[in-house]
């Protein structure tokens, strides 16, 4: 892997007297996408003899398009987004989620994350809401589950209502789909009630939300992009914890990190490998060529227009694009 591992053992640490407790704010159910937030209030848990402890909440303190919200507040002081909910909030990271950036593993989506999240311009950008970018939720390429008819080509896209957010949802829209932005829990219903045809989503969130139990096809390779769902503490509450209970948090992120990539590879994708393996799953796979054509109709003035948007709100848009590109190059 890409990322250094930093544990710090518990016996190295001079713990406070007084104990502290963070509340967290997540949404859905525990799954692949929350485990390294489990891993991590583990490991925090350990290394201060249970004086410092994250208290995981699914869906109980916040509405997850709501949670940057929240942490600007102080109402809780953890949280985990997906910085395609709210764009105009989070511009800078948003980078991330353009489509055919050519990430093509977990660990590089975490190395590309957190060198990102160090920027000086994304730091500046969720100072704003008093938050600090803790770590990423890497995620593999979205692909496409839906029912009816299966899209056999492109063409097929026209008119189809997929639920799709950011850069993923303005790839398909060249295609002629028509791009829907919800919740993952609002998914199932939207898909029993004729609302959508289709969802976007990583193989972890077809299973947990539903959407596979109900599909009858799924794009093997349409791979237009993902999204990028950091996991981020309000401000002062981390500058107020003690030195031990500090160094207990920030010295958890890459092993936790480690724990989130090892449990989605070996475990999430042979559940979902399984799943495909029946016949119930019509399984869509496109030509290289058409692949090509979607990658110069999407890609190119998606970036573009990503950083004349974002140069025109002030931010240095052309340089954090060139570093994120240089990042996955190298």
């Amino acid at each position: 892997m890409k990322f250094t591992i930093a544990i710090a053992l518990a016996t190295t640490l001079a713990l406070p007297s007084f104990a502290e407790s963070w509340d967290v704010s997540l949404w859905g159910k525990r799954r692949a996408f929350t485990e390294h937030v489990e891993k991590l209030a583990e490991l925090v848990s350990e290394k201060t003899d249970g004086q410092f402890t994250l208290n995981i909440n699914y869906g109980g303190l916040s509405n997850n398009k709501e949670n940057l919200d929240g942490i600007s507040i102080g109402a809780f002081q953890m949280a985990q987004f997906c910085a395609g909910y709210h764009a105009d909030k989070n511009p800078s990271i948003t980078v991330l989620e353009l489509p055919f950036l050519g990430v093509d593993s977990l660990e590089k989506e975490v190395e590309i994350s957190q060198a990102l999240y160090q920027h000086p311009a994304v730091v500046d950008d969720l100072a704003r809401w008093d938050a600090t970018l803790l770590m990423p939720s890497p995620l593999p390429q979205y692909n496409i589950m839906g029912l009816g008819d299966a899209p056999k080509t492109l063409a097929d896209y026209d008119g189809l209502a997929v639920r799709a957010t950011g850069g993923i949802g303005e790839a398909l829209s060249t295609i002629g789909a028509v791009p829907t932005s919800m919740s993952a829990s609002e998914v199932r219903q939207s898909l029993d009630s004729g609302v959508i045809k289709a969802a976007a989503f990583a193989p972890h969130a077809h299973m947990s939300f539903g959407v596979a139990d109900a599909a009858s096809w799924w794009t093997t390779n349409l791979n237009p992009g993902t999204v990028n769902c950091p996991v981020v503490v309000n401000t002062p509450a981390l500058e107020s914890l003690s030195d031990a209970h500090k160094e207990a948090l920030m010295s958890s992120i890459d092993e936790a990190l480690v724990h989130y990539v090892d449990f989605y590879n070996n475990n999430t994708m042979k559940k979902w490998d399984t799943l495909l393996a029946g016949d119930t799953i019509e399984q869509v796979t496109y030509t290289d060529e058409e692949l090509q054509s979607f990658r110069d109709t999407a890609a190119v003035p998606a970036h573009k227009a990503w950083i004349e948007e974002n140069t025109s709100r002030g931010l240095p848009a052309q340089d954090i694009y060139d570093f994120v590109i240089s990042s996955i190059s190298n």
